[in-house]
């Protein structure tokens, strides 16, 4: 009896270390399971790490002044608002007073960058000014919308703003009023010296900003005036006339036909070199990325 005992009792205890040795190999072998996923899991977000980009952000920092011509008001604007964008640390400000003031505040440095919508005389490039065409626009000449005229040829257009005929001239009736811009305007420079109408014009009205132009035209039948392309576009009560059967538009800005065009242009002094972010807005404006831009503000850009 004692033997069955023993039998027995060896049986148990053979059969409680294989329960205990299965029980250790079990755990071992989630344990290894565990730590295996936990590896794969922090390789999958060390990975994920490297893939996601990195934000660059640019360290460029300052202001630029700009200060001129008004008729390019929409053209500075839309450059300045991307380049800020794109540069938060910079603040680019523009005064619109004018471009015979653009030129004289590069000039002095009063400003970084003049704005001009006329090319530099040779007096002020002899002075050591540089200017810059950053973009092309045409010159409309515009009339009330009930005006029955459609095309005029610029030895007319002269004719008419010098007071030498009405509009029985050109197919219409009555008087002339024409109105035009303030001295040292760009827009009257690039008008008059392109009509050859310079200190010859008999003006109704000579105003201080293109808006104010469009705004005399839309109020009087009998008017005629000049105003960028990129102000008249899409304004109600005037209409453009096209200029020896050429219309006022990008196309033929840029190509050349349309006559009465003149140049955006951003004026420096060769005696001051431009600030960082100066050179940097400078830079922007003639790059590729600027075309869109330019033609969104209702300009041309210059052809490649």
């Amino acid at each position: 009896m004692n033997m069955i005992y023993r039998r027995l009792f060896a049986a148990i205890l053979a059969g409680v270390m294989v329960m205990s040795m299965a029980a250790c190999g079990g755990s071992e072998s989630g344990t290894a399971e565990s730590t295996e996923t936990a590896q794969t899991e922090e390789t999958k977000t060390e990975e994920t790490k490297e893939e996601e980009p990195t934000e660059e952000t640019s360290e460029l920092s300052g202001s630029v002044s700009t200060n001129g011509s008004t008729s390019m008001e929409k053209v500075i604007g839309i450059l300045s608002e991307q380049f800020m964008a794109e540069n938060p640390g910079v603040s680019v400000t523009y005064d619109p007073t004018g471009s015979g003031t653009g030129i004289e505040a590069a000039s002095n440095g009063s400003a970084d960058i003049g704005l001009s919508s006329r090319a530099l005389k040779d007096e002020e490039a002899s002075a050591g000014l540089e200017g810059t065409t950053v973009a092309l626009d045409g010159i409309a000449i515009i009339v009330n919308a009930e005006n029955p005229v459609e095309d005029m040829s610029v030895e007319q257009i002269a004719q008419l703003f010098t007071g030498a005929a009405d509009w029985s001239l050109v197919g219409g009736e009555g008087e002339v009023a024409c109105i035009g811009r303030e001295a040292g305007s760009g827009t009257r420079d690039g008008f008059e010296s392109i009509t050859g109408t310079e200190d010859t014009c008999v003006l109704s009205q000579e105003l201080t900003s293109t808006g104010a132009v469009i705004e005399a035209v839309k109020s009087n039948p009998a008017a005629i005036g000049y105003a960028s392309l990129s102000a008249v576009e899409g304004q109600e009560g005037i209409k453009m006339v096209t200029v020896d059967g050429v219309a006022c538009s990008e196309e033929t800005v840029q190509d050349g036909t349309y006559k009465i065009q003149r140049p955006f242009v951003m004026v420096t002094n060769s005696a001051n070199e431009l600030s960082e972010p100066a050179q940097a807005f400078m830079d922007f404006a003639l790059s590729d990325e600027a075309d869109d831009l330019i033609r969104d503000a209702g300009a041309v850009p210059m052809a490649e």
